[in-house]
């Protein structure tokens, strides 16, 4: 099978994305839509200092089906929560005008405590109602900023927490779990080639300080945040790697 190649098979379940219009949330969508019979979207928006991410969703939404016709009937609905609440509780880089940096339990101040566990509760409770049974994100617990609700276990005990709670199966997909940055833009390359990985340089936005005034090899961004300095890393490994013929 070619990088190109269609899946030999559909499944005929409805995935729920969580879509916050950055690269790891775009390569989750196009791996979601490589898949599943119908995917939809979910934003949210809790006061991220970087909200300019939610300018980019619709633009993502609409170049991935004008740039990948076959990925077009498969997408369905876009949703947007107001999450403003987390915003308030939150005393966070991500959520107000400070400095990153490291706080005293190593946890860099970026970390928003219980972010992931209520995106997905509240994308668990959408998806109960739009009739999807898998909810689809881009956690990572490989190369990431070390924060606790992003880890492989805090997820399998949620997947759990949920599918009792609702009584009804719900699957947690992490297509990134384990993946460095390299390796995931190598697979955006295998799942839609170098115009996937253009439409995630030209229109995503990652950087947490919300800077699209510069543009670098890896996408938009200030190239000092931590964000930044993983996409860059990352985009760099992999480019060395595909010189190395890797």
């Amino acid at each position: 099978m070619t990088s190109h190649d269609p899946l030999p098979s559909v499944d005929p379940r409805t995935a729920l994305v969580l879509f916050s219009g950055g690269q790891d949330s775009t390569v989750c969508l196009a791996w979601a839509l490589a898949r599943f019979a119908r995917v939809e979207t979910l934003g949210f928006d809790y006061g991220q200092r970087h909200r300019i991410e939610l300018d980019c969703r619709q633009t993502v939404r609409r170049e991935l089906t004008a740039q990948f016709p076959a990925w077009a009937d498969r997408l369905g609905e876009d949703h947007m929560l107001d999450l403003s609440l987390l915003g308030q509780i939150s005393d966070t880089a991500l959520t107000s005008e400070r400095a990153i940096e490291l706080q005293a339990n190593g946890l860099p101040n970026t970390f928003v405590p219980g972010r992931n566990l209520l995106f997905l509760t509240f994308a668990a409770t959408l998806a109960y109602r739009r009739g999807a049974s898998v909810l689809v994100g881009g956690m990572c617990e490989t190369d990431y900023s070390g924060y606790p609700d992003c880890r492989d276990n805090t997820l399998k005990a949620l997947q759990v927490a949920l599918s009792l709670g609702l009584d009804s199966p719900m699957t947690l997909d992490t297509p990134l779990m384990f993946l460095t940055k390299a390796q995931t833009w190598a697979l955006s390359d295998q799942l839609g080639g170098a115009r996937l990985n253009e439409l995630i340089v030209e229109h995503t936005h990652t950087c947490y300080l919300g800077d699209r005034g510069r543009r670098h090899a890896w996408g938009y961004g200030c190239g000092e945040c931590p964000s930044c300095q993983l996409r860059a890393q990352g985009h760099a490994a992999w480019v060395a790697a595909q010189g190395q013929g890797v």
